[in-house]
This record gives structure tokens, sequence and C-alpha cells, in this order.
């Protein structure tokens, strides 16, 4: 009783912080994430509960023992790894195999190289290098993630390339911590063959795991997800993510890669978007429980001892992580600003680092003070991000902002330029709306994310300049607040939508057209502010219908109209929907 009494104080605690003190702290212009951070060093057992034996009342508000929270602190880290493959599908995972597999694994396996070659100069032993290198190669999936959600940049070039970073991180957990159980049975027998039996144990598991989701686990969702209440639904969702967790550590796995196999095997089913709104607030909470639980974990005593090689420790972390992944991502066809601020965003050491070097010391691979030093170097990384990550946006705005200044100049686009029209996206819809405007002698401008496209595009004299159009100071460099238009082509969706929500807070006058991938498309475009939209989908099937009639043996001219006909009552039907999408929302 006394420990549940304990329980329920501690997450007191912590719900007045989340309600209360991070808030606070947003006021001040301080990161969610940072703020919980600084509220665990501030309570934890090196913080206040330090002095709760001479300040009795300190115990209320002081949380003395970090571990009695800390297994439900890991949840947040499950369910944010269930919302990231909830996010992904197995095909979209598919197509950035070029990134996850390639850019992250070489990022992990360079990173952790360096690092364990750095750490044999410091008489650690061959073992306790591997150890060293291959936990601080990873990054904080739970802080980065949640630093780019907070910003609207998770769809951007940095958010991806961020992510499929991560992503491989998040995968490489698994043989990293199977390593450290074959170092440690080295004396039993080869590293090497114990390591290849785990790998294949985990292997089977996973597939295993796939296999029956996909035919057990998503026809009971069918079933039972039609006729349940909400509170049943969501029973069924925390039991299907909490469950898969759980049987993948069982099979000797992460709980976090269990959870982000829960994801993908929902992802394509109909109830992604319900499941998406009603674990929304758990993650969040949970996570925020989890950067708490390492900020106890820091202790303030211990930075006195030896803060120089505590800051010569975070800053060489710094110097090791930053330029490996700027110059893979780079040779990976990135651009500069993203290259470099992704290096920034991931130069911390992770959550995993935790459990690496825990599990790591209970198996005689780390002495004592070696792991706690270690310890302490990734909760400061982790702590300082937030800081470094507004760093790093503000770099690569401003490389981005030198890049439209040459850009622009090369496109021959002058401060007198007005009334032209700012086409967003230079691909196969950008080329052709450019191609139109320019028929027409309007004047316009191109901006797009993808580097060699520009570079091969303005090679042949077109006026299509690099740079993120989701910045509003990098619109402001090709005219938008002189501009009479601007047209989004985008077929990344969340791309779209955040770049017409992001022109329509700053330039509410400026007309902007959009291209839509679907009608659903369409209506979020028009809650974020297009003026027009056009689903590609209804085009593409107009054009086909069209050649159709026409080789069926329709005169061309009847067919057109008949299509022309169609064309009208679609985007008839489509401005009703907008409109009365637009009513709905005013009322609301």
């Amino acid at each position: 009783m006394h420990e549940g009494s304990d329980l329920l104080r501690e997450l007191l605690v912590f719900l007045a912080a989340a309600g209360v003190v991070v808030p606070i702290l947003q006021r001040l212009r301080v990161s969610p994430v940072l703020g919980f951070l600084i509220v665990g060093v501030i309570l934890g057992p090196f913080g206040l509960a330090r002095f709760a034996e001479s300040v009795p009342w300190l115990q209320y508000i002081a949380i003395g023992d970090p571990e009695s929270v800390r297994s439900i602190a890991e949840l947040g880290v499950v369910f944010l790894l269930f919302m990231i493959g909830l996010e992904l599908s197995l095909e979209r995972l598919r197509a950035m195999r070029r990134l996850v597999f390639g850019l992250g694994g070489a990022q992990v396996l360079i990173t952790g190289t360096v690092i364990g070659l750095v750490a044999t100069l410091f008489d650690n032993n061959a073992a306790a290098a591997i150890v060293l290198g291959a936990s601080f190669a990873l990054s904080s999936t739970a802080v980065v993630m949640q630093l780019l959600a907070e910003r609207g940049r998770m769809a951007t070039p940095t958010g991806r390339t961020s992510f499929a970073i991560l992503l491989f991180q998040d995968l490489a957990v698994l043989p990293i911590l199977f390593l450290v159980v074959a170092l440690a049975a080295r004396g039993d027998g080869s590293p090497a063959l114990a390591f290849g039996l785990a790998m294949v144990q985990a292997a089977v598991a996973v597939v295993l795991i796939m296999v029956v989701g996909r035919f057990v686990i998503r026809p009971i969702f069918r079933v039972l997800g039609r006729e349940s209440g909400p509170e049943m639904f969501l029973a069924l969702v925390l039991l299907l993510i909490i469950g898969i967790a759980v049987a993948t550590e069982m099979a000797g796995l992460s709980m976090a890669l269990g959870a982000f196999l829960a994801g993908l095997l929902m992802a394509e089913t109909d109830y992604r978007h319900q499941i998406e709104v009603d674990i929304e607030p758990f993650k969040g909470l949970l996570l925020g429980l989890f950067f708490v639980s390492v900020g106890m974990g820091i202790d303030i005593t211990s930075l006195g001892n030896d803060p120089e090689w505590l800051a010569a420790s975070v800053i060489g972390l710094m110097l090791i992580k930053v330029p490996i992944i700027f110059v893979l991502a780079r040779l990976f066809g990135q651009p500069v600003p993203v290259a470099l601020e992704s290096g920034i965003l991931l130069f911390q050491g992770g959550e995993f680092a935790f459990l690496v070097v825990g599990m790591a010391l209970v198996q005689g691979l780390l002495p004592q003070d070696t792991a706690q030093f270690m310890l302490i170097v990734a909760s400061l990384t982790m702590l300082v991000t937030p800081l470094m990550a507004n760093l790093g946006m503000r770099l690569a705005i401003r490389l981005e902002d030198r890049s439209a200044r040459r850009g622009a100049a090369g496109a021959e686009l002058s401060e007198d330029l007005a009334e032209h029209v700012i086409v967003v996206g230079y691909g196969r819809v950008g080329r052709s709306v450019a191609g139109t405007l320019s028929s027409q002698e309007i004047d316009h401008v191109s901006i797009d994310i993808d580097a060699q496209r520009v570079a091969r595009y303005r090679k042949e004299g077109r006026g299509v300049v690099f740079g993120d159009a989701s910045h509003p100071e990098m619109l402001k460099r090709l005219g938008a607040d002189r501009a009479a238009a601007l047209v989004v082509t985008l077929d990344r969706q969340l791309d779209a939508e955040r770049i017409v929500a992001v022109v329509r807070h700053n330039w509410p006058n400026l007309i902007v057209h959009a291209r839509a991938r679907d009608n659903a498309h369409a209506s979020r475009l028009a809650r974020k502010g297009a003026d027009q939209v056009v689903p590609e989908a209804l085009e593409a099937g107009l054009h086909l219908a069209e050649g159709l009639l026409v080789d069926i043996g329709m005169p061309q001219s009847a067919a057109r109209q008949a299509v022309d006909a169609r064309r009208q009552l679609a985007h008839a039907d489509l401005q009703d929907l907008l409109a009365k999408m637009r009513e709905t929302d005013t009322r609301s």
C-alpha cells in the first residue's frame, strides 16, 4: 500500500509538471522536451530529493526513486515507435529503403567504428570500445521526433532524412543487444556464432509476429472494430500495442521494435486515422514522463567532479557525429542545409544508450565508473539537444537564404519583379505549369528542394531556385509580398498542406492554387487556406475517358465536349463540398 501511495504521489507530481510547469516554460520559449528534462533534474534524486531529509515537506514534491516510474516511462518510447510505424506502412518503408538502409546503415557503422576507436585511446579494452561505439552511434528517437513534430518539420527534407537514420538506428538496437550478449559469452564459445544464432532467432520472431498480425490481428480488428464502442476500441488498440511489445521482449527483442511492428501492421487498415487520434494523448504524456525520468538520472554533483571531461566528451561526440552525418547525407544527395541540420539534430546519445550500457554493465563488459560517466554524457547531450536543434535550424535557414539569393540572381529575379507567379515544386506538374506561364509570357519563378533537379534545369536556363518553400524567409526572397499568386504542385501531401498553411498565415491575401491527390486531400488543403484545388485523380480519369471515347468511335469534338461537361460537373461538386466544409468550420 505504501509503495502504491508513493507511485500515485510521483504520478501526481509528474501531472502537475505536465499541466503547470511545462506550459509556463513554453511561454518562456522553452521546448517541452527541454522543460520535461529540466523538471526531472530539479525534482529527481539528485535535485530537491537530496534535501528531503532535512526539509521534510520536499518529499511531497520530489521523486527519490526514479526506478518506480521508469517502467511506465518506457511506454512513452513504445507508443512513439508505434506511431512511427503507423505513419509508415510496409510500402513506404520499401520506398525509403535507400535512405534507411543505405544512409542509416552507413551512419551507424562508421560512427560506431570511429567512437570505438576513440574509446580505445582511453584505455578501454576491445569489448568495452565496441559497446561504447555501438551505443553512442545511436541518437535519441524520442527527443528528435518530438522536436520535429513540435516544429512541424516531420515532412521536410530534414525530417525525412533524420527519420530515415533514426529508423535504421531503432532497427539496429536488436543486433547491438545481441552483440553485447555475444561479447559477454566469448569465453563459452565463438562470439560470432552466438551473434549469428541470436540474429536468426530474432528474424524468425519478427516474421512470426508479422504473419500472425496480418492473418489474426487484422481480422480481429475488422470484426470487433465495427461492433465495439469507443472505449472497447481503445482497449483493443492498447492491447495490440502493449501485447506485441511484450511479446517481442519475451522473444529477446526490444519492446520498441515490437511497437514499431504493431504500427506497421495497422498502417494499411481503415482504422489508422482513428487509432492516431486515440493514441496521441497517451504518447505525449508518456513521452513526457520518459523525459522526466531521463532528467532524474543526471547527477548534478558529478558535473562538478569532472566538468572538463564531461564537457570534452559532449563536444567530442558532437565533433564526431555531426561531420560524419553531414558527409554521408551529402553523398546520398541531400542539400547542404539539410545535411548540416540533420547532423546537428542527431549528435546526441539516445535512450537506447541507457539500455545498451546498462546491459553491458550487468554482463561485466564495462566498469561501474565508466558506465556511469557515459550515461551522464548521454543525458547531457539529450538535455542540450533542443538548443542545438534551434541552432541547426537557424544555420540551415541562413544557408537556404544564401542559396535563394544565388538562385534568384541566376534566375534573374529582381526586386522590381511584381505580380508574378511562384511555382512550388519543379517536378512533372510544376514544369508543365511553368511552361504554360512562359508560353503566355507571364513572369514566374519556381522553387524546388531537390538540389540535383534544380542544378539540371538551371543548366538549361530554367528559372528555378533551390530552397524549402515552407520557410517564410525563402518565399520573401522570391517576392511573395509582391506576387500575384502561388501554386503548389508537390505530390507529397503533408509538404503541400504545410506550405499552404505557411503561405496563408503570412500572406492572407495571396491567391493560392494547389494540386491535390484526391478529394480528401483537396479538403485538407482547403482547410489550410488554398483558394483552388485540383485533384489529379480527377484530371487523370477525365483524360483517360476522353481517349477511350475517341477510340470506341466517338468524334474528337464530341468526346472533348462530354469530358468538359463532366469536368465542370465534378468541379462544381468539389466546390460545393469545400463550401460546406468551410461553413462547418466557421460554425465550429
